[in-house]
């Protein structure tokens, strides 16, 4: 039988695919090769019109999905996103990614994903409440505190999330902790914006004391992809650190520090940057208000080519942001650190330039996939599930500290997982696609034979 091309999750797919077969893994635990095939397609695929109506009174239609992949671990737990590039291929991609995901953070979800072709941008907060009334309407039949938990993603943030989760009361007569990064006051949990960026940080952190031990991020140079919340709170958080942020972008253009002599962005420049993407603005709308000769924006590019002599490489966008060429260039400019704030953030040819640059350690590149570096955000998300079902709110120090336990950890997992199971004999650095790919797999799949999931 032939399928539909869906070229996303075929390259998630032969990523962690690649990484199975070049470890010990199915030589250590052979049992384990025949449920690739079972955890590789979703146990439910809901697709769904949403109608709605627009300002001027015209009918409009969209599709909604919910891939719910796997629940082996607990419900399914991811994102929902609105834009309109999105199809099943790219929520399968990152429904598959965030199985894996959830389960290197430790805490009890499955994994899934959902969203529209909906553009949020243009529209008034009548017509995106309007939306998301019409989506929930039929999203809420499948989705419960036990079942299916989704939280936002691009185009899904604290507004469209307040929506969603005020229609699925209504529509069920019932407030469960159904979706998370909800409001403080209604169940939200305190560090959820903040989660993905702050826990990329803390992620990065251990992979420069790993190599240079009590090394920081004081004094390095970080160029970053994107501009929503996780690239703005990573970004901050450098700022914290005390190292110097160089670039942000989005889907038009990037801004790059016009000078290496110049200061970084500013807590106050990225404020501004938070306030325009609320709005759904471009970073371009900017230009005129920054400090004149401090930025350089490049119109339709990506900063990696861009930004010189760079310590740190942090990209926040989406999928597929580094080519192998950009991860040249990224080597050549001196890089050290590559951690992914996006999902899939490096093409196949970036990773193979990422994974040969790792074993001329300490000298060489050394780079962290998404699953593991941006699992943060969904780390918060159930910390905030168990803060719904006990009805209780833990403090912002509190959240944070378990945040940064959870990254450790993590870490340490896929780097232990590395070395177990590499079937390199390089003097390099362990290799953290291998560790997160293994770890987070063996985690799922062994649950699924425990419940007898491949029957």
């Amino acid at each position: 039988m032939v399928l539909p091309s869906e070229p996303e999750f075929e390259q998630a797919y032969n990523e962690l695919l690649l990484t199975l077969e070049n470890s010990t893994l199915f030589e250590k635990k052979p049992k384990l090769k025949k449920v690739l095939p079972v955890v590789s397609i979703p146990e439910r695929v809901i697709q769904f019109r949403v109608v709605w109506q627009d300002d001027a009174g015209n009918l409009q239609v969209n599709r909604g999905f919910r891939v719910q992949f796997n629940s082996a671990l607990g419900p399914y737990k991811g994102g929902l996103r609105f834009h309109p590039t999105v199809n099943l291929s790219i929520l399968k991609f990152l429904g598959y990614e965030q199985i894996f995901k959830n389960a290197l953070t430790g805490l009890a979800m499955g994994g899934g994903k959902g969203g529209a072709d909906f553009d949020p941008k243009g529209k008034s907060d009548n017509e995106i409440r309007k939306f998301c009334e019409a989506f929930m309407r039929e999203l809420s039949r499948h989705i419960g505190p036990d079942t299916d938990v989704p939280a936002g993603d691009i185009g899904v943030g604290g507004r469209e999330i307040g929506y969603l989760f005020g229609a699925y009361r209504r529509y069920r007569n019932a407030f469960e902790g159904v979706l998370t990064g909800k409001g403080i006051t209604w169940g939200g949990s305190l560090i959820r914006p903040e989660a993905t960026g702050y826990g990329l940080i803390y992620y990065v952190e251990k992979m420069i004391d790993y190599v240079n031990p009590g090394d920081s991020f004081a004094g390095k140079t970080v160029a970053i992809s994107g501009s929503g919340n996780v690239a703005q709170f990573a970004a901050l958080k450098v700022i914290e650190l005390g190292g110097k942020v160089v670039s942000l972008s989005d889907s038009k253009g990037a801004f790059v520090l016009a000078s290496s002599e110049s200061e970084g962005f500013t807590p106050e420049e990225i404020s501004q940057i938070a306030n325009i993407k609320l709005l759904h603005q471009e970073l371009a709308t900017l230009d005129a208000k920054f400090k004149p000769g401090k930025f350089n924006y490049i119109p339709g590019a990506r900063p990696w080519t861009h930004v010189g002599a760079v310590d740190i490489a942090l990209p926040c966008a989406t999928q597929n942001e580094v080519s192998g060429e950009e991860a040249y260039a990224l080597v050549a400019a001196g890089c050290k650190f590559v951690a992914e704030g996006s999902n899939m953030g490096s093409t196949m040819e970036a990773i193979d330039v990422f994974e040969s640059e790792r074993i001329k350690a300490p000298g060489g590149t050394w780079y962290a996939p998404g699953k593991a570096a941006n699992c943060g955000g969904v780390a918060v998300s159930g910390l905030e599930m168990a803060q719904n079902s006990a009805r209780v709110a833990w403090t912002r120090e509190e959240v944070d500290s378990r945040l940064k336990d959870i990254m450790v950890t993590c870490f340490q997992n896929c780097v232990n997982t590395a070395i177990e199971y590499s079937s390199e004999k390089t003097d390099g650095l362990p290799s953290l696609v291998k560790g997160a790919n293994i770890a987070g797999f063996v985690k799922v799949v062994e649950a699924m034979l425990d419940q007898g999931d491949f029957y």
